[in-house]
């Protein structure tokens, strides 16, 4: 039997020459995919699309794979649940179960009935926090957790390549990069808001609400950090991210401010804040600021009311 971890192609080369096959590609939970992206991963999908039903027959499914360089027992649960719940609901459903939205609604729930299980995916999070903390204050307390939960470490293999040494055993994973979730569900749900708030024209007011009142806690809470990330090396190593995040809330509630006065953005504003989105799209302290995406499409949306005017 064939075990392509290297993509699609082999799987159905394996099966177009008799073999019995799994795909493991696109299943690589230590690559730190969402969960969407896992799920949009099909074993018949492909290069297997245009295998005979025979040839078809032949592939078996799939398994997911979890590498432990950056594991440990307290994280490890986090790494790998509840994302797995869903590849398995993946390779155990029609091919026609693809619905992200669905699979979302689902896992919050899956989610807590593994946590009465025994699995600490949910539990680790905040002892971490608390030891990266130190002293904090809970006002300072507040403001690490207002970060942790709108970053993710870096993608597929680049923390290997930006790592500042190469990690060993020994290596302790006391930083806010082994603290957080692999995904964020706070960035997930602001960037559902921000669609919908885009999709009504900018006129949702509750939509709006929501959005300042999640922009201005952004905005205001590098202030909030600082006197934390002084004391601590190991919240210093995230400050500047928390100083983008303080950006990114402040363009945010900038673009609303110019579609409530009516007058839209102009295209010299645009510019400026696009330019420095840029620069918080990359990676910092090996962690990606995940609503800057959703903070762009605000942008924009400012943009384009000048144009409607």
């Amino acid at each position: 039997m064939i075990q392509s971890w290297r993509g699609a192609a082999s799987l159905g080369q394996a099966a177009s020459q008799g073999y019995q096959a799994i795909l493991s590609n696109g299943y690589y939970l230590d690559l730190g995919w969402s969960t969407a992206q896992h799920y949009a991963v099909d074993p018949l999908g492909g290069a297997a699309a245009n295998l005979t039903p025979e040839q078809q027959k032949l592939i078996l499914g799939g398994e997911s794979c979890m590498w432990s360089e950056y594991v440990n027992a307290e994280n490890i649960d986090s790494r790998i649940w509840p994302r797995n719940a869903a590849i398995a609901e993946r390779l155990w459903s029609p091919q026609s179960v693809t619905d992200p939205s669905s699979m979302y609604a689902r896992l919050h729930a899956v989610g807590a009935r593994l946590d009465l299980l025994g699995l600490t995916h949910q539990r680790y999070y905040r002892p971490m926090l608390q030891r990266i903390a130190g002293s904090a204050t809970p006002e300072e307390f507040s403001a690490v957790e207002t970060l942790a939960e709108v970053v993710e470490p870096v993608k597929d293999y680049a923390r290997e390549k930006t790592a500042p040494s190469e990690p060993g055993s020994f290596t302790p994973l006391n930083r806010v990069v082994d603290a957080v979730t692999l995904e964020s569900d706070t960035a997930r749900r602001f960037a559902g808001v921000v669609e919908q708030y885009i999709a009504a024209t900018c006129h949702d007011a509750a939509a709006e609400a929501q959005l300042r009142a999640q922009l201005t806690l952004w905005r205001d809470n590098y202030a909030r950090l600082q006197p934390l990330a002084q004391r601590s090396f190991l919240v210093k190593e995230v400050a500047q991210t928390s100083q983008d995040l303080s950006a990114l809330g402040a363009a945010g509630l900038a673009a609303l401010d110019f579609v409530a006065k009516g007058s839209g953005a102009p295209d010299s504003w645009k510019a400026e804040q696009t330019a420095a989105i840029q620069q918080i799209q990359k990676p910092k302290a090996q962690l990606l600021l995940l609503p800057a995406d959703a903070i762009q499409k605000l942008v924009n949306a400012a943009a384009d009311r000048r144009g409607l005017r």
